[in-house]
């Protein structure tokens, strides 16, 4: 059956489920509700249903089930019970999300057909596009939400976003009352190993009342991946306090730094026959010689740098050669394992985060309230990809916002509302180098292994003689006001309109060695209005229906979270996005079932690293299904899927990296370098739009989860699911396909008293599917699966 039908069988049977609810709707009494609430409670062991209305989505306390928008929250419990270790992992629970493989590097996840943007406790962070594993284990809760950020939370782009909410001092019912903690150790395949440990406390001095709560991870581990070592640390510490007299406040933040998550773009030397059967070009170029032992190529070594060293030719719709491009040595085929990627000894990524955050708020009377909120974020990577990236990003963001919270009751109509008013400031920094052309993704032979002769020299060896190309000095400046009203008209009928204005001042100047951009420093200002609005009709059956449209805007930010100067000079800076979406959220068989089908269309724009780094717009639309079924006591069910297309608008002008086939070469006669275009718009069926390929049309994920009574010896639980992918293929005409997939993960539990050991086994069937690489050059690389991996971890609660 395929992943269409599947859908459209769950959406019929949502209908009919909706029907027998209706009919028995009068049977029901009020006073069920009651009893609806303790069956809930009771059912749900796996952490799926959401415990009280969250302000994540509008900025206002709503339940999601009444939130007019797509969204999906994840639970610490959830990620635990489901294995979820990293952003990736998060398909499973969250339709319309997708692997968005930064070259192995989980930083963020593609939703609804774009990269999402990562928030913490609603603020944004500085952009982490593979730039290092973005940390979920300290984590409270993660949520999903499709479509732009609210207004509290400044401009965004639609298409999604992703908010960590950190472990707190609070639980459902207030603050901690007693001391809490769990301390864990994980071993697993690839001499996995990891430790965390938790401490919750009360904090009561006098009259003031709260809880603090801290966090560690370490982790030191190898990879299925040979030749990658990730090293990571992370801290965390949140403190809420009731200070009296509707005085409240919160302090925290979070630390992090890793060693080791080196980006690889996996594979390389497409053919189908490789995807198909692990059947490998093998081959070697030996006319460029290391001359010095330095152990790479440096400029000299190649041709007169900048403008003579570069590893490309261009193609001009006739094939093309280079003698220095001819493999000469070893050439031949050869199986491939998929635990062989390009690395090497040179490649590395150095990442250090800090986050923290305050706030302090005040309650005036029961329907309004006053907050004020600071968020700090900074963010230091250096990392060197032996095929000839080398990059440096040194950033920071601070944020201050001052809300005030009112409501009105009159009557027939009531109202919750808040307006505000924030004020953001960015500081960075991005230093790069890709412009020269020293940069030959197929010149090694990953089954051979690296050699010096397909490892490029780099600017963090000042002896190479490699400059850093760019090297862009912005900061930007964001004051904005905005407001967000919630009306209920009767007990049925719910408006939500909201809208921000903002005042951009960006400044941006890039003094790098041949940064291909406008010389000088970039100065520009704009103001910008954004709007929402969403209708709701609440059923007495537990089926709302709604719609909602939005127009957002937000900043063109590079990876290091700066604005590239040539897109200040050209206007193109800030950029418009909208977003159609309607669907229903439905609650039914005494809110045990719990789900929501939306259908979208959206327009967007998504940044091209270059050289130039320029913008593109996209437009996609798409049907999600939601579902969350708890059986019983013992079992419960989820299900995610969605179906979506996007299309890239053309004309496409931006550059390019081509495989050898694409330009009508040889393995043998081209891989030894690479091949470019200077507008993807001039290959064969690229003239106008296209579809976008690198993402499959449809993603579904079914889980079951088991949790057994509690007996004198403990209790057992187990989890099981699986997700299928349809096909995706690189974006030039003919290019190769990465055939569909299926992969199925599973765990097992057994807790005694306040210990817990658990079994975790991802891929169980071991099975070998490819994601495509991101960029320039996604059409020159995929990553291979990780193979079957397991890890064990015992845990004691205290």
């Amino acid at each position: 059956m395929s992943n269409y039908r599947l859908l459209m069988a769950g959406c019929s049977a949502l209908v009919l489920l909706a029907h027998a609810q209706l009919a028995f709707a009068d049977e029901t009494a009020p006073a069920s509700d009651k009893v609806d609430e303790i069956v809930v409670k009771a059912r749900d062991k796996a952490g799926l249903l959401e415990k009280q209305p969250n302000n994540t989505v509008f900025g206002i306390d709503k339940p999601l089930l009444e939130t007019p928008r797509s969204a999906s929250f994840v639970s610490d419990l959830t990620l635990q019970r489901y294995g979820i270790e990293t952003i990736d992992g998060l398909t499973a629970v969250s339709p319309g999300t997708y692997t968005a493989s930064f070259y192995g590097v989980p930083g963020a996840l593609n939703i609804r057909g774009t990269l999402a943007e990562n928030y913490f406790r609603g603020f944004k962070r500085i952009e982490n596009r593979g730039t290092y594993s973005t940390p979920i284990g300290a984590a409270e809760q993660i949520q999903v939400v499709r479509g732009p950020p609210t207004p509290i939370y400044g401009s965004g782009k639609v298409g999604g976003m992703l908010n960590f909410i950190p472990k707190s001092g609070k639980n459902e019912g207030g603050y901690l009352t007693e001391p809490t903690g769990e301390v864990t150790l994980t071993y697993g395949s690839y001499n996995k190993k990891n430790a965390t440990a938790q401490l919750g406390l009360p904090a009561n001095f006098g009259a003031v009342t709260g809880g603090v709560y801290l966090y560690g991870e370490v982790e030191d581990s190898h990879s299925f991946y040979k030749g990658i070592y990730p090293r990571r640390q992370t801290g965390e510490l949140s403190a809420d306090f009731d200070l009296g007299n509707g005085w409240t406040t919160a302090f925290g933040g979070m630390l992090y730094h890793s060693k080791g998550d080196v980006q690889t773009p996996g594979w390389n030397r497409l053919t189908q026959a490789l995807i198909d059967n692990q059947t490998y070009i093998t081959g070697r170029d030996t006319s460029l010689k290391d001359s010095d032992g330095n152990g790479r190529l440096t400029p000299n070594e190649i041709g007169y740098y900048p403008y003579a060293s570069a590893m490309y030719l261009a193609y001009y719709g006739y094939p093309s050669s280079d003698a220095l491009h001819t493999l000469d040595v070893g050439v031949g085929t050869t199986k491939l394992s998929p635990r062989t990627v390009y690395i090497s000894g040179a490649d590395f990524s150095k990442t250090r985060t800090n986050t923290l955050y305050y706030d302090l708020g005040k309650e005036l009377t029961p329907t309004s309230a006053v907050k004020l909120q600071l968020f700090y974020d900074d963010q230091e990577n250096k990392r060197f990809v032996s095929y000839g990236y080398p990059a440096w990003f040194d950033s920071s963001v601070w944020e201050a916002r001052l809300t005030y919270n009112f409501g009105y009751d009159l009557g027939v109509i009531t109202s919750k509302s808040f307006v505000g008013a924030s004020y953001r400031s960015f500081d960075g920094r991005r230093r790069e180098s890709y412009n020269s052309g020293l940069i030959a993704l197929d010149r090694r032979d990953i089954a051979f292994g690296a050699t010096p002769t397909d490892i490029i020299g780099n600017p963090f060896n000042a002896g190479d003689g490699v400059k850093w190309e760019n090297d862009n000095k912005s900061d930007w400046k964001q004051r904005g006001v905005f407001f967000t009203t919630d009306i209920m008209i009767g007990e049925q009928l719910n408006l939500m309109l909201g809208g921000r204005y903002d005042d951009y001042d960006v400044k941006s100047n890039d003094t790098g060695f041949l940064s291909y951009t406008v010389a000088g420093q970039q100065k520009a200002g704009k103001g910008q209005g954004t709007y929402t609005a969403s209708l709701t009709y609440k059923t007495p059956v537990g089926v709302m229906p709604y719609i909602s449209y939005a127009k957002a805007s937000a900043l063109e930010m590079s990876q290091a979270g700066d604005i590239a100067p040539g897109l200040v000079a050209n206007g193109a800076w800030l950029s418009d996005s909208d977003l159609a979406e309607a669907g229903v959220k439905f609650q039914l068989l005494k809110g045990t079932l719990v789900g929501s089908l939306a259908g979208y269309r959206q327009n967007r724009t998504q940044l091209l690293n270059g050289p130039p780094i320029s913008v593109q717009g996209t437009r996609a639309k798409g049907v999600e299904l939601e579902v969350r079924w708890l059986a019983s006591e013992h079992l419960s069910f989820t299900f995610s899927g969605n179906t979506q297309h996007t299309t890239v608008k053309g004309p496409d002008t931006s550059f390019q990296y081509i495989p050898a086939y694409t330009a009508g070469v040889s393995g043998q006669q081209g891989y030894g370098g690479t091949y470019v275009v200077w507008n993807f718009n001039s290959l064969p069926g690229r003239a106008g739009d296209y579809d976008y390929t690198l993402i499959p049309k449809s993603v579904v994920s079914l889980y079951g989860a088991y949790t057994s009574d509690e007996y004198d010896w403990g209790k057992v639980g187990a989890t099981l699911g699986v997700t299928h992918v349809t096909k995706t293929s690189g974006t030039v005409q003919n290019a190769v396909t990465y055939p569909a997939y299926w992969v199925a993960s599973g765990s097992l539990y057994y807790e005694y008293g306040p210990y817990t050991a658990t079994l975790n086994v991802d891929n169980l069937f071991d099975k070998l599917y490819f994601t495509p690489d991101a960029d320039s050059y996604a059409n020159l690389g995929a990553l291979p699966s990780k193979g079957r991996e397991w890890r064990v971890t015992l845990a004691r609660k205290f």
